[in-house]
């Protein structure tokens, strides 16, 4: 028997309708809703997609930190146009994009200064219709989805000529530098930075904190200690050193330029690492003020963690001074002017928020990898991350882990429109906040707004360009209605940080 639906449709079915069909574009129009955040109000708005653009880059001051430029909120206009018109007339389907911006000045010298809110127009963006698509110069276009390589630590095995098996990991975060801890063919565990600065990876281990051999042993727990006195070192003769035995002094000089005593400390090496204890050794340790020397346990398999034992044999340096001072060489190919700045460095590198981000899945993986419990806000890496890495790569080596396969996809992730616009307005306001910096320099004393230091054309530009050239964004399937879906829920390895046609082998094509 017919029924009429609530559109007046005649229904011949029989069979009741017994779940709803799912919105086959969510993923689109989700994706892009969380990124612009239209609909949530200023006071509510969650710190992420564009908001978190904004929060990122602001505020912006001179290089006098005179002048501050600060981000206050942004709102979004409705359109000009309707999208038919825009395909007619063979325009943009976009809306006007505002930020309001507080402009405010620690010059003292500067009394008469006020403190200047204004809204400011950034340029037209590019709005998503009802459909999930782009209207873009009158064509309709779709931003397909892409599978990329998930943020977090991989674990990988290759083979050199010769047969010798080598472990490597790769902690690949959200934003900021690589790092890889890889082991070489004669057992030794090297770090890079960026697939090109190449140390020891004790250096590393010394200069997050662990700046003496027995720190570095003690993390594995293959040190003993013994206290330098003649009765205690004369039980220990014949056995093996696990460390260097190194003679510490400080020396004060005059620096000719300002007049200062400077304190430099200095070390001199009595007895490499492996010698054996003799007698004689006895008398030149306790004859050097040495508090204590470090010695093999003879309970722990050494042959297990001999690739920590290698790897200090190959480190030149003996304090965290030293590794710091060694790392900022090899990454800036010169001298560091002083210690600090080789620290700053490496905090800047993997340890600065500003710099480097793993984001809530990178450390969601590494947590699971690694077995640790810490927070989804700790997005930077952790002395404890980069210490169980290494461990984890010795158990690699002593075959009792194991390592990932790169292409599954349990260790890819979706990269969705809202994800890829966060990407190019980061790249936008980046250049922005150059600019703006630049304009601050230049007028010193003068009355400026808000709106003399913006040029909305840096944003729209490189929007404009992804939108109309970038591999992700595509002319959409317009053969039929499914053909169209199938457009938009479609998922591509290929695009800016994923796999280029040339280079993808039969392990990736595999499905």
């Amino acid at each position: 028997m017919a029924k009429k639906t609530i559109n007046n449709r005649i229904d011949f079915s029989g069979i009741e309708k017994i779940i709803e069909y799912p919105d086959f574009l969510d993923l689109q129009l989700q994706s892009f809703k969380d990124f612009l955040q239209i609909e949530t109000p200023a006071e509510k708005r969650q710190n992420e997609g564009l908001f978190k653009v904004f929060a990122e880059n602001f505020p912006i001051s001179d290089s006098r930190e005179n002048f501050v430029l600060e981000f206050v909120d942004y709102t979004i206009d409705p359109p000009k146009y309707s999208v038919d018109e825009c395909i007619d007339r063979g325009l943009t389907f976009s809306v006007p994009l505002k930020a309001k911006l507080r402009l405010t000045c620690n010059d003292e010298d500067n009394e008469d200064f006020e403190t200047i809110e204004q809204e400011v127009f950034l340029g037209n963006i590019p709005y998503m219709t009802e459909k999930g698509s782009f209207v873009i110069n009158g064509a309709e276009r779709v931003i397909v989805s892409q599978l990329h390589r998930s943020p977090g630590v991989f674990f990988a095995m290759s083979k050199h000529t010769n047969g010798t098996k080598l472990y490597s990991a790769r902690i690949i975060p959200f934003k900021g530098s690589w790092i890889e801890f890889a082991t070489d063919v004669n057992s030794v565990m090297y770090a890079y930075i960026d697939r090109k600065k190449k140390f020891p990876v004790t250096t590393l281990l010394r200069a997050i904190g662990y700046g003496t051999d027995k720190d570095i042993l003690d993390l594995f727990g293959l040190s003993e200690e013994v206290e330098a006195t003649k009765n205690a070192l004369k039980k220990v003769v014949n056995r093996k050193l696990a460390a260097r035995v190194l003679k510490t002094w400080t020396e004060d000089f005059v620096d000719e330029d300002t007049g200062e005593v400077v304190s430099i400390d200095r070390n001199e090496v009595l007895l490499e690492r492996d010698h054996v204890l003799t007698a004689e050794d006895v008398d030149v340790i306790v004859e050097s003020g040495v508090k204590s020397i470090i010695l093999h346990r003879d309970d722990v398999n050494v042959t297990d963690y001999h690739i920590i034992f290698n790897t200090l044999a190959k480190d030149n340096s003996n304090s965290e001074k030293e590794a710091v001072e060694q790392i900022y060489r090899q990454l800036r190919n010169t001298e560091a002017p002083d210690e600090q700045t080789a620290r700053d460095i490496i905090q800047s590198l993997f340890f600065s928020e500003k710099r480097y981000d793993l984001g809530e899945v990178g450390r969601y993986r590494i947590n699971k990898k690694l077995g640790l419990e810490l927070s989804a806000d700790q997005r930077v890496l952790t002395t404890q991350d980069i210490i169980l890495i290494v461990k984890y790569l010795i158990g690699l080596v002593n075959s009792k882990a194991l390592v990932d396969d790169i292409d599954h996809l349990s260790n890819r992730r979706v990269r969705t429109v809202g994800e890829q616009l966060y990407t190019q307005f980061g790249v936008g306001l980046a250049r922005m906040a150059r600019t703006i910096k630049e304009r601050m320099n230049v007028r010193d004393n003068e009355d400026f707004k808000p709106v003399d230091l913006i040029n909305a054309r840096t944003l729209s530009s490189v929007i404009n360009s992804f939108f109309g050239t970038n591999q992700l964004s595509q002319f959409m399937d317009q053969t039929n209605p499914l053909a169209e879906i199938t457009h938009k829920r479609r998922m591509s390895a290929l695009g800016p940080g994923g796999l280029s046609r040339e280079r993808a082998g039969f392990e990736v094509r595999d499905v």
